[in-house]
């Protein structure tokens, strides 16, 4: 009895040493003005302040800003120097999710009296929230009788690290995506759109050739968790094409389609920073298009290419009791992005007996997609036999050995969750190793009505990697739902491109950084040449 006695206190004392992350459910006001009293309500944020603070848009409050501190609520007044920005806590060296505040003197009011103005202008937005993926009305002048380069932004923020400057930036933008089949309608008076991956409450804009039109707030809801896209890091890269003609007569034309690094929620700001040649067509389906005429033989030509991308690491979490089951969902089945990438096709044959078969003793009688997803990416880790070393083949091969390498595994997933019924594509690109070399890589993300787009990587998650590449120790749980910032991705999905013409003869690179049908072709009296691709260089890496 004694000693149990004495055991006692080492029991509570291990359990009150147990570090809880604070969680913010909600702040109030989400809109405000300064120097008014901001509460923000959660949990595990400490029964007192002692060193623990508050950050809103990056700005500290100070001491005497503190009003009231619990376990699960914080009143503090907002700073009067402050602006829009995440609000987040800091309780020892753990920091909250963040809530977006936005203040109410910087935001654009709605023009009264007649508008005059060439540029696009907002009237109204319908619904004024709305959910990721959920249709939304413009309505105002302006915005041209198609969309002509122009697109619709909605707010999206990074959380910053502890380290970086005050003021060093604040909330951006994302745009609506193609990927998500997102531009529905474009007209001189009416845009619809669906609410891009990545965005979050704040200002909604329309930019177009004549100009930006006046935000208006948009805000978000309905999402079944968070996304923090943090730690940010910039890629200076390189990459080029060289051309040799052996034999060539008359009029000839060679066609090259050298992929774009691809611009999404976690991968932004994406610029060019040198070419030596002017494309033919500057954005062709996430490529540059570059055209070369009238080749002579035995001569020599070439095309390079340097860009400057800024990258992030993503973060979710997921309430999965949260998720709406699309089964009982009509507005969910008749999504475009379901009804595209849950389709079958050639490398994702998501209708094949034996894929159906595997995946329905998988997911058994579950219903909600993201338990679904994770089954299978699981069975991936533990059945998959996933590997570094590249293996031929595609997810049917893989499923019959049980032996897959990051194409294989990233198809893999893709195709049994589609035969879930799980939109999912795969995604290309490069993996950047601890000597800063870069790798060909393949991973995937499956959509969440309601939430977006989620990150998976296999092969890392089975510790399949390059020699040099320092793995997590928590890989197995990390890469299903997160993703690292030490990659640049090329494709998300297939890119269908079209043969600009219908004699030419074309070249197709398989497995590569980019995903796409089409590399070269040939047209007219270009009889023999030879191609030399080279592998994508890291020129520099830049931290926030």
């Amino acid at each position: 009895m004694r000693r149990l006695f004495l055991f006692f206190p080492f029991i509570l004392l291990f359990f009150s040493c147990i570090d809880r992350q604070p969680r913010i459910h909600l702040i109030s006001p989400r809109i405000g003005i300064m120097g008014e009293v901001l509460t923000i309500t959660g949990e595990n944020f400490g029964a007192t302040r002692e060193e623990s603070y508050v950050t809103i848009g990056g700005i500290t409050p100070t001491t005497s800003s503190y009003i009231e501190w619990t376990d699960t609520r914080i009143l503090v007044r907002i700073p009067e120097f402050g602006d829009s920005g995440l609000v987040c806590v800091y309780r020892g060296n753990r920091k909250s999710n963040s809530a977006l505040f936005s203040n109410r003197s910087t935001m654009p009011q709605t023009i009264q009296g007649e508008y005059t103005g060439i540029e696009p202008n907002i009237l109204s937005i319908e619904p004024p929230a709305g959910a990721v993926g959920s249709v939304v009305t413009i309505r105002g002048s302006g915005f041209g009788a198609s969309r002509e380069g122009g697109g619709v932004f909605f707010a999206w923020d990074a959380q910053l690290s502890p380290s970086a400057p005050t003021g060093v930036s604040g909330p951006g933008s994302v745009e609506v995506s193609e990927t998500e089949f997102g531009y529905e309608l474009w007209s001189e008076r009416e845009i619809r759109v669906r609410v891009p991956d990545g965005a979050i409450g704040g200002n909604l804009t329309v930019h177009t050739p004549r100009g930006n039109a006046r935000p208006m707030f948009f805000d978000i809801i309905g999402k079944p968790g968070t996304k923090t896209y943090k730690d940010k890091r910039n890629y200076a890269i390189s990459y080029a094409v060289d051309i040799r003609v052996q034999e060539a007569e008359g009029p000839n034309r060679l066609y090259l389609w050298l992929p774009q690094p691809v611009n999404s929620a976690s991968q932004r700001n994406i610029r060019i920073l040198s070419r030596n040649v002017e494309p033919f067509i500057e954005n062709y389906r996430g490529t540059s298009l570059f055209q070369m005429q009238n080749l002579e033989s035995n001569t020599a030509a070439g095309i390079s290419l340097s860009y400057l991308v800024e990258v992030y690491t993503v973060e979710t979490d997921i309430r999965t009791n949260s998720i709406t089951i699309a089964s009982g969902n009509t507005a969910s089945l008749a999504s475009p992005v379901r009804a595209a990438y849950t389709a079958p096709s050639s490398r994702i044959p998501s209708d094949d007996p034996r894929i159906k078969e595997q995946t329905a003793a998988l997911i058994g009688r579950e219903q909600n997609p993201y338990i679904r997803a994770q089954r299978i990416y699981e069975y991936l880790l533990t059945k998959g036999g996933i590997q570094w070393e590249e293996l031929a083949g595609g997810p049917l091969e893989a499923l019959e050995e049980k032996k897959a390498d990051p194409y294989r595994a990233a198809l893999l997933f893709c195709t049994m969750a589609r035969s879930a019924g799980i939109p999912a594509i795969p995604v290309s690109g490069v993996l950047l190793d601890r000597n800063r070399m870069l790798s060909r890589h393949y991973w995937a993300e499956f959509w969440i009505d309601g939430f977006g787009w989620i990150p998976v990587d296999p092969a890392l998650g089975a510790g399949a990697a390059p020699p040099s590449f320092i793995l997590r120790a928590d890989r197995a749980n990390y890469y299903f739902g997160n993703l690292d910032n030490q990659r640049i991705s090329f494709s998300r999905g297939f890119t269908t491109l079209s043969h600009m013409d219908p004699r030419g003869r074309v070249a197709v690179r398989e497995r590569d950084y980019a995903l796409q049908n089409l590399w070269e072709e040939a047209v007219g009296g270009l009889e023999s040449y030879s191609s030399l691709w080279s592998d994508v260089t890291i020129n520099g890496v830049y931290y926030q």
